[in-house]
């Protein structure tokens, strides 16, 4: 019989795994494996760092700051919260990753078995269920960890151990060499939107923690951390075996839309049962998720406003708003969505890694501030360059710029801001307010 502490853990972390394993982390890896021939262990590992390490790194930050992504943001400056906080929500809300849920439903759960089905009516239903599960958001974290993702994870591991002890064909030769498998890997880890949605998420499973009794700092956190952990590990199986799936398909070449490679798979590994189980684990993955989407986009915004917007008039906005976007479809959902994640990434990520990493020694709030700015920076460099803004003599300037070519440009700018900024305004808080209690 396992104790309270361990059933909790169990309970959130299942949650916290259905929150992030969403529509773009079902279509993702196998679209992915079919590009990168026998380079599968180091595009997982890439896949990795941005899919499941760094979103770790997302609770981890926030947990170690208080307990929600405001109490982060605002100890480096007091407007980073409400600038960052609406980009993010934004783009882990109505913009794309919520209406990308109900896409993906109709697109791999819906039109093969209804070849004549439009995509409105599916949208139009998943979101009523999507509201009706958001209204109450203190049970939210239940829902999910208890009953809905037990039943995902068990139909995905099936899918995928069938696939590895019968593989369906070998690898196909690549025109990607490993560093070029490792950044595709690294890059489409974007588009699970995790790192932005973890900092988010942080809140709602520190909340539910709490609910559950665990009111002291050290007992959250172990709590948190531990769930983290056996989600980010249950993300990393899944993810893995994914992409192996997709690398061993039998397709080669880019041309086939996600939706459809992700039934082909599933029907030559488990048969005619193969698009039956997965049209559930996309309901599941797609579900769990908008349920967390929603639920984070209501209670961002009715904080933000200081409960002058209402919660439950917030949830139903975003669900009609997602609703309308989600029609034009996955792929291009996913296309309009990679200039904007470009930009946003960036930023996102210079302020987990610093804020996890250096947050207990550097109590200035200069580095980072100074970190931020020389990332958005790069950042707007990325969204001129995907909106075509440049000359090829500009791309080719930037290009001498370390790793820009590899779409990490950002890194060592941030770095070289951050550690000169240390080197001369020293560690120590500054008058009034440190970037983290003493």
């Amino acid at each position: 019989m396992l104790n309270k502490k361990t059933r909790d853990i169990l309970t959130i972390g299942f949650a916290l795994f259905a929150m992030f394993f969403g529509a773009g982390n079902l279509l993702l890896p196998p679209y992915i494996g079919i590009q990168i021939g026998n380079h599968v262990w180091v595009t997982i590992l890439a896949f990795g760092l941005t899919g499941i390490l760094l979103p770790f790194l997302g609770i981890l930050s926030v947990v170690n700051a208080g307990e929600k992504f405001e109490d982060l943001a605002a100890k480096i400056h007091p407007r980073l919260s409400p600038v960052l906080g609406t980009i993010i929500m934004l783009c882990i809300g109505p913009l794309i990753a919520i209406p990308r849920t109900a896409a993906t439903t109709y697109e791999v759960g819906v039109l093969p078995s209804f070849p004549s089905s439009g995509p409105i009516l599916t949208s139009v239903i998943f979101f009523i269920v999507t509201w009706l599960l958001t209204i109450r958001p203190s049970r939210v974290v239940d829902i999910i960890g208890n009953i809905l993702t037990p039943l995902l994870i068990a139909l995905l591991i099936v899918l995928i151990l069938t696939g590895i002890l019968s593989p369906t064909d070998s690898y196909k030769d690549s025109v990607l060499s490993s560093s070029q498998s490792f950044t595709l890997g690294f890059i489409d880890g974007y588009q699970t939107l995790d790192v932005l949605a973890s900092v988010i998420f942080a809140g709602i499973i520190i909340t539910a923690a709490k609910v559950k009794g665990y009111q002291n700092s050290r007992a959250k956190m172990q709590v948190v951390i531990t769930a983290g952990a056996l989600s980010s590990t249950f993300l990393f199986i899944i993810y893995g075996g994914l992409i192996y799936l997709g690398a061993t398909s039998g397709v080669s070449g880019n041309s086939i839309k996600r939706s459809e490679l992700l039934m082909k798979i599933s029907h030559s590994i488990l048969g005619p049962y193969g698009n039956i189980g997965i049209a559930i684990c996309i309901a599941l993955a797609c579900l769990t998720t908008s349920i967390a989407l929603v639920t984070a986009f209501g209670t961002f915004f009715s904080s933000l406003s200081k409960g002058k917007l209402d919660y439950k008039l917030l949830v139903t906005i975003c669900c009609i708003a997602s609703c309308v976007l989600s029609i034009t479809g996955v792929d291009n959902i996913i296309t309009f969505a990679y200039p904007i994640l470009s930009f946003v990434y960036p930023i996102t990520i210079t302020l987990v890694l610093y804020s996890v990493f250096f947050g207990a020694m550097v109590k200035n709030r200069k580095p980072y501030i100074y970190a931020l700015i020389a990332s958005t920076l790069i950042a707007i460099l990325y969204l001129f360059k995907h909106f075509s803004l440049l000359s090829d003599n500009n791309l080719e300037a930037l290009n001498h710029i370390p790793l820009f070519s590899y779409e990490l440009g950002w890194v060592i700018p941030s770095a070289v801001a951050f550690f000169g900024t240390w080197a001369i305004t020293g560690s120590g808080k500054e008058s009034r307010v440190g970037l983290y209690k003493g």
